[in-house]
């Protein structure tokens, strides 16, 4: 099973890589394609947009033609849209590259998640979703100082190329070792089933979860949007000092990722979503403290915004894995359309979360405060309606 779930975390690394690789050669897009920054920035939420909203139309193709070829076709879509950007000549040209590697994450995202669905549940399956998205938080640490070093001795374009390379390798790995694991009983649909999204969307057990998903997703997204104004602008911290700082939380996310899944079985996801929230809820009363009752001049200092970070990170770690596996639980037979479900709320209603704390008129701390408040409550909430879920179910074997 450890090498299942490696193979399904080479695949999950191509969303953030096609994000975080490139953020540092942003100035030098905009410049060599003589396009505003502004335009290339927004290419990151075009990617997260179509990577959210593309999944509803995955998931039932994950269903109907199975796990293994969808996969397969997706990393060639994604290895066509790394070229389309190396090879850009116009900021339309750039951004349509995003649109297509967005898309070819759509598809490799569904059948991650309903590839674990297939052959975990119950703890396992906690386990193994919260491996896959603490995992990923390596890739934030080092790939925008990787991407910096390419960029900046080989130019903006070797980035993608990179990243072309490391998609040539996952897909002989697809090709040759990722089985077929989709259940002989899976529904299948002819288009895109309407009724059976709004089905699963109707269940209180689904949605209940899956925003605790979102919840996550929306702290992250305001904290990785907003950390280049509180610590490089109000701070004063070089750009380097700032990636070291960035990176040190991604490997703290990593670390306490690996001592969730390892304590899952031992404690229940009851008590993992219950942590999950004291933390959130402790990220959120560090940054309002810090802001109320330490003097203004010392108000900038890093550690009093990355402590209360890294406590709601962790929840975040404690988080996802459980929500997940409650959420998709109920749908075996329907995994792919339930799977593509979770990862467009997740991201959509993340997005929307992070939108709407970062448009108030509220200092930035603040706003990050605000998305700890509503993730906190989101997980209690989860807390409460895991006592109703009935039975446990245990791995299934191969």
């Amino acid at each position: 099973m450890q090498k299942f779930l490696f193979l399904l975390l080479s695949m999950v690394l191509l969303g953030p890589l096609g994000i975080d690789l490139y953020l540092p050669a942003i100035p030098a897009i905009a410049l060599g394609l003589q396009s505003s920054e502004a335009v290339i920035q927004s290419s990151i939420s075009l990617f997260i947009l179509v990577m959210g909203l593309g999944q509803l139309v995955a998931g039932p193709l994950v269903d109907k033609f199975g796990r293994r070829p969808i996969a397969i076709i997706g990393i060639v879509v994604y290895l066509a849209g790394a070229i389309i950007a190396a090879t850009s000549v116009a900021p339309w040209m750039f951004l349509f590259s995003r649109v297509v590697q967005g898309l070819a994450v759509c598809c490799t995202s569904v059948v991650i998640f309903s590839g674990v669905r297939d052959r975990m549940s119950g703890n396992d399956a906690a386990r193994a979703y919260g491996f896959l998205n603490g995992t990923l938080n390596i890739i934030p640490a080092l790939a925008p100082l990787i991407g910096g070093l390419i960029a900046q001795y080989y130019g903006w374009r070797a980035p993608f190329w990179a990243l072309a390379g490391y998609t040539v390798a996952v897909m002989l790995l697809v090709i040759f070792k990722l089985p077929e694991t989709r259940p002989a009983d899976t529904q299948t649909n002819s288009g895109l089933p309407f009724r059976q999204y709004a089905r699963i969307l109707s269940d209180s057990r689904f949605i209940t979860f899956a925003a605790v998903n979102a919840g996550a997703m929306g702290m992250a997204l305001t904290y990785v949007s907003l950390a280049p104004t509180v610590l490089m602008n109000v701070a004063g911290l070089t750009p380097l000092e700032f990636s070291i700082v960035f990176g040190a939380n991604g490997f703290w996310i990593m670390a306490v990722s690996f001592i969730a899944n390892r304590i899952i079985r031992k404690v229940g996801r009851p008590a993992c979503l219950k942590t999950g929230g004291i933390l959130m809820f402790a990220g959120c009363l560090g940054l309002v403290a810090g802001i109320t009752l330490m003097p203004a001049a010392e108000q900038t200092a890093t550690w009093l915004y990355m402590l209360p970070v890294a406590s709601a990170c962790a929840g975040l770690a404690f988080l996802m894995g459980p929500a997940t596996s409650y959420a998709l639980e109920p749908f075996s037979s329907e995994a792919g359309v339930a799977s593509a479900l979770v990862g467009s709320v997740q991201m959509a209603g993340g997005a929307l979360l992070g939108f709407i704390a970062m448009a108030l008129p509220l200092q930035p701390k603040l706003s990050v405060a605000l998305v700890m408040l509503a993730g906190g409550c989101l997980a209690m909430l989860a807390r409460r309606a895991s006592k109703k879920s009935t039975g446990q179910l245990t791995r299934l074997e191969n």
